[in-house]
């Protein structure tokens, strides 16, 4: 096989994946955006929120003050659901429904867990009110 028939063939294979590529991202274009954008938002909102509520929890903790431990833990688990629930909703899953009803719970408890603590630590505020807004979210799927 000479050079440029190589060329040749691999521009046409190139060619060919191009199209195929351009396809593929038409066909799964409706696709792009989770079907429940509210949860989607909501959750990953948790999750940042949540991640700073832990960091300051840990670091009060460390200083001593024990009564962060309900909070942490509180925190820790919503943590662990609502990022699972928030992969879920963003690749559209079927079992969606099924978590939020977990993470509803989770939120409700460590919306409580924050509320303690909430006139004395923005981050705790902050996580609180974020678990509110996503139980919302949940809630709202849930019916």
């Amino acid at each position: 096989m000479d050079r440029r028939t190589l060329l040749l063939g691999g521009a046409a294979l190139a060619g060919a994946a191009m199209m195929g590529n351009v396809q593929a991202e038409e066909h799964h274009h409706h696709h792009d955006t989770p079907m429940n954008a509210g949860l989607a938002t909501a959750t990953a909102d948790c999750v940042q929120k949540g991640q700073i509520c832990l960091n300051h929890c840990l670091e009060l903790l460390g200083q001593g003050e024990k009564d962060m431990a309900e909070c942490a833990k509180a925190v820790n688990q919503m943590l662990a659901l609502c990022g699972a629930l928030q992969a879920l909703v963003n690749q559209n899953s079927r079992l969606v429904k099924n978590l939020a009803a977990v993470a509803l719970e989770a939120c409700k408890q460590c919306q409580e867990a924050c509320k303690k603590h909430a006139d004395k630590h923005e981050a705790c505020k902050a996580c609180g009110d974020s678990c509110a807004a996503c139980a919302k979210e949940c809630q709202k799927l849930l019916g």
